[in-house]
């Protein structure tokens, strides 16, 4: 039995789905947050969060690494750590260095964080030699227009620090790129508190479908899990409306995207005690990476990929970060493919009903999560404003995605915002 250390976390499926991995491993983990409150509340009434069920909850100001490191490494000589991981992208880079400062299991700090700012990652990649995007990062709104002119609309407008696509939009003139920099500059602190850089980062908007390439690495071996698909919505903006696995993509696609995302986290640096989750659009002029992130999908992939090979990429996350080599055989698990489809509002208001009209008719159903009448609804404009999801499996071939659309189609109508 070992014990880890989980510095804060996602409050989505990675928040249950950790801590399941780690007593199902039959490990202890302390859990060490800045907010208790933040992840009471996220939990359904009546009911303990799982991240509670910790052997110690404790509490410091994980925002500021120059007092959390010697925090953690005075709480390490009371309670020894044998590894330390999170599941929120925020959160990685101070755990990379907690990791480094205590001797323990991870990837490099630098690596970390070059992954988890998407300015730093074109750089390295861009050094690398590995086609991408053209980009330009500027603070200032002459040098902005002035880039975006050069790199030519449409093109695509990032922030350089947030996750779950906020605030990424698509701008085709000068005039939405100017609305987009100002939301931007309106939104200078992030959910956890922390300070945002007022950098922004032009891409040249990519063509083609947009997949991700999932992986662990250990000891110096990257191991390609699968590759999964996703259906993406909500123009201007990019809301990732459901995803399958695995993706239905020729051999020749397929070998592209695992050499694009292999060449990646290589340049990275991340090759060690590490599961990541790259994006990838497979262009006409061949794959291109949109983000690298070092941490295990989100959205319940990691749910998909276990339903259709076994592997439980929960747990290869917790074995990497503690050193230790993951299981990563596949066993038969009758299905053949499984799809994730969310439910998401393209209007603003109060859900007043959402009847389904009885028992769902479409087969291979293993998962639906809905809301209750009287939740307040926002009109999606990133992966943050789902209504629910619903799951999918097809044990004959490449149909849980249509199973899942066929399903969300018969909730669709049942749904009522005023």
């Amino acid at each position: 039995m070992a014990h880890l250390l989980v510095v804060e976390s996602w409050v989505g499926s990675m928040s249950r789905l950790l801590p399941r991995a780690l007593r199902e491993a039959g490990h202890e983990f302390t859990f060490l947050t800045r907010d208790l409150h933040h992840y009471l509340r996220s939990a359904p009434e009546g009911t303990a969060h799982p991240l509670l069920g910790a052997r110690n909850v404790l509490t410091a100001d994980t925002n500021d690494t120059g007092t959390l490191l010697p925090h953690v490494e005075r709480l390490h000589e009371l309670l020894a750590f044998d590894g330390v991981l999170t599941s929120c992208d925020y959160y990685l880079p101070a755990v990379a260095r907690i990791a480094a400062r205590l001797g323990l299991p991870g990837p490099g700090a630098e690596a970390v964080e070059s992954a988890c700012r998407k300015d730093v990652t074109r750089r390295v990649l861009a050094d690398a030699g590995l086609p991408g995007p053209r980009f330009a990062v500027h603070e200032e709104w002459t040098d902005l227009a002035r880039a975006a002119s050069a790199i030519g609309y449409p093109l695509v407008v990032k922030p350089v620090d947030l996750c779950a696509g906020m605030l990424v939009r698509r701008v085709d003139d000068e005039t939405q790129l100017a609305a987009a920099v100002l939301a931007l500059a309106d939104f200078p602190v992030n959910a956890r508190g922390q300070r945002r850089s007022p950098a922004v980062l032009l891409e040249e908007l990519l063509d083609g479908p947009e997949v991700s390439v999932e992986t662990v690495s250990h000891d110096g071996a990257v191991h390609v899990v699968g590759i999964t698909d996703k259906s993406v919505g909500g123009a201007p903006a990019f809301v990732e409306t459901g995803h399958m696995f695995p993706a239905a993509l020729t051999p020749a696609d397929a070998e592209a995207a695992e050499r694009t995302a292999l060449h990646a986290l290589k340049a990275l640096g991340l090759t060690d005690g590490v599961v990541a989750h790259t994006e990838i659009k497979l262009t006409t002029a061949g794959p291109r990476v949109v983000e690298v992130n070092p941490r295990p999908a989100g959205n319940r992939i990691t749910e998909l990929v276990r339903h259709v090979t076994g592997i439980d990429l929960a747990a290869a996350f917790v074995d990497v970060s503690l050193g230790r080599a993951p299981d990563l055989r596949r066993t038969d698990t009758g299905l053949r493919s499984a799809a994730i489809g969310f439910l998401v509002p393209d209007t603003t208001g109060t859900l007043h009903a959402l009847d389904a009209g009885g028992p769902p008719t479409v087969p291979g159903v293993l998962e639906v999560q809905l809301p209750a009448p009287g939740r307040t609804v926002t009109a999606a404009g990133s992966n943050n404003e789902y209504l629910g999801h619903v799951m999918t499996g097809d044990p004959d071939g490449p149909g849980a995605r249509d199973r899942a659309e066929a399903l969300l189609t018969e909730l669709r109508a049942g749904l009522v915002i005023r």
